[in-house]
């Protein structure tokens, strides 16, 4: 197996040209207000000095779609040659627990892409984000004490389920994040690389102007984002009626955006995935 170091702002920056090491994993942001100002000085060095590369994002968990949208923003001109990642933990993470967060988080960055996240989480807690099993490679954490402080392998059982295997699994996390990485440095370079001709930078369904009322034909929320598992706003019964100013119609659902106060909106899906209207246009 590979070795590979994973580092942020107060990692020694000699740990970025470690002889040793094969891999350097680098936080790049976390939430979306903060960038770790070592993030391409670490990058650069490991780089340089001819190791292979990743980048990870620490969940804040804060609006999923938008924790992505940050992510890449800040980490578009490494794709391709780095490995992202997703790192799920409890500390500072306001929506720890959730199942579905981590889900919407690498389906969004995906889009932007082209590229699905491995997501970090510790063994006991793997079943906040079973359901990204068969998208994305599995970052265990599974420590056999907390004062191993060597890279001999230690002995023990990981769990993994409901993935077969890890790719990667980090057994340390006191004076250094040691990991060993389940792959070949081919294959490294193949989990970097998208699979689409180019990154989207942006979806292809676009609003369209049109103002109108929608009158509902049965109970629905009105929800943060365009998105079926963003966070809702209200909730309104068969028959309420709402104005809205534009439409857009995605790959699955046809939604309406409503004006709301302080210039903000709330958005609400008028046909469901399979084209049924959920009430009255005019």
């Amino acid at each position: 197996m590979l070795k590979m170091v994973d580092v942020y702002s107060d990692s020694p920056r000699s740990y970025a040209t470690l002889s040793y090491v094969d891999i350097v994993m680098v936080k790049a942001t976390q939430g979306t207000s903060y960038v770790n100002p070592y993030c391409d000085t670490d990058y650069q060095h490991a780089k340089k000095a001819g190791k292979q590369r990743g980048i990870y994002h620490y969940a804040g968990g804060g609006n999923p779609e938008s924790e992505a949208k940050y992510f890449y923003k800040n980490v578009k001109g490494y794709i391709g040659e780095a490995v992202p990642a997703v790192d799920w933990e409890s500390y500072q993470n306001a929506s720890w627990g959730n199942t579905t967060w981590v889900k919407r988080f690498v389906t969004e960055f995906h889009r932007l892409s082209g590229v699905w996240c491995l997501i970090y989480v510790q063994g006991s807690a793997i079943s906040q984000v079973a359901n990204c099993s068969k998208l994305c490679g599995l970052w265990v954490a599974s420590y056999p004490s907390t004062n191993w402080k060597s890279w001999n392998v230690p002995n023990m059982k990981v769990n993994t389920y409901p993935w077969s295997v890890f790719t990667i699994w980090q057994f340390t996390g006191d004076d250094m994040d040691r990991n060993l990485v389940n792959t070949t440095l081919a294959g490294w370079k193949k989990l970097a690389k998208t699979d689409k001709s180019k990154p989207a930078k942006k979806s292809k369904s676009e609003w369209v102007k049109k103002n109108g009322t929608f009158t509902l034909g049965q109970s629905l929320e009105i929800h943060k984002s365009p998105h079926i598992e963003s966070d809702s706003i209200a909730k309104l019964k068969k028959g309420d009626t709402i104005k809205f100013d534009a439409t857009l119609q995605g790959p699955k659902r046809l939604w309406l955006r409503q004006p709301r106060a302080n210039g903000t909106y709330g958005y609400i899906v008028a046909r469901d995935k399979y084209n049924k209207p959920l009430g009255k246009i005019k």
